[in-house]
């Protein structure tokens, strides 16, 4: 199964990043945030990729055109330019980098991306959000289900404490995880013909495409009660990586 992962967004949430290189490649623990979502879907099975680009994407392009030489042991002959390798810690990851456009919308983005996708169940996400999740679970899930699209459906943290008033007097939870309702935590797995769903560069997957497969009867939801973030702020990213540094980071599903 592919892994299709949403790459082109410019991030203006977290332009204190995002202004200098693309929001997947913002760092946690020292390596971008795409790495960590690609590393959950290799825990899963999942080791070929399109990755989907459109703002600076050529610096996703340069990271993994040079990952193979950063990850190995080499030495290097001047005399000759012969380069031998004597070890590497590569994963086994095929990696296809479309460029999708710069203001092309998500829906247009996957539209772009049919011929690489080609005929046959696909797994997809957005670049910027980790979870302890099973992916084999949801393929699983969307396998019973029957139906053109999957979501992973997850309870972020709430924004905000909670009060409860009785009476009066209240009772305050600060920020209670799961009290903001389930959303779409991305994680996708679908048919092909959920690209039928999408007219052109202009649609925004999560509007038109997602409701019409709602009104259809054709979109499951798997739900997952563990721990998921989207780094969408500079907080988030704080936080992601002071999980990282602590040994604590839940989405951490796979072994060194």
């Amino acid at each position: 199964m592919k892994a299709v992962i949403l790459a082109g967004g410019r991030g203006t949430r977290i332009s204190e990043e995002s202004q200098t290189r693309p929001k997947p490649m913002v760092e946690i623990g020292g390596r971008p945030i795409l790495w960590h979502i690609m590393k959950i879907y290799s825990a899963a099975g999942v080791t070929d990729f399109v990755i989907l680009l459109g703002y600076r994407g050529y610096m996703i392009k340069e990271y993994f055109a040079n990952y193979f030489l950063h990850m190995s042991d080499i030495t290097v002959d001047l005399g000759s330019g012969s380069v031998s390798t004597h070890s590497s810690k590569c994963e086994p990851w095929k990696v296809t980098l479309l460029d999708t456009g710069l203001e092309t919308m998500t829906g247009g983005r996957l539209l772009r991306a049919r011929e690489h996708i080609g005929d046959d169940t696909f797994s997809f996400t957005y670049g910027d959000g980790v979870a302890d999740l099973d992916v084999r679970a949801v393929i699983d899930a969307h396998e019973r289900g029957g139906t053109v699209a999957t979501v992973t459906a997850v309870q972020p943290p709430a924004r905000y404490g909670t009060l409860d008033i009785d009476n009066g007097l209240a009772q305050f939870q600060e920020k209670p995880h799961g009290s903001s309702g389930w959303v779409n935590g991305g994680f996708f797995v679908a048919s092909p013909k959920l690209l039928d769903y999408i007219d052109g560069d202009d649609t925004i997957f999560e509007r038109q495409p997602l409701e019409k497969l709602s009104t259809d009867g054709q979109l499951s939801a798997y739900q997952h009660s563990g721990f998921w973030r989207g780094m969408d702020t500079l907080w988030d990213k704080v936080m992601l990586n002071d999980l990282w540094e602590c040994g604590k980071a839940p989405w951490k599903i796979w072994n060194d």
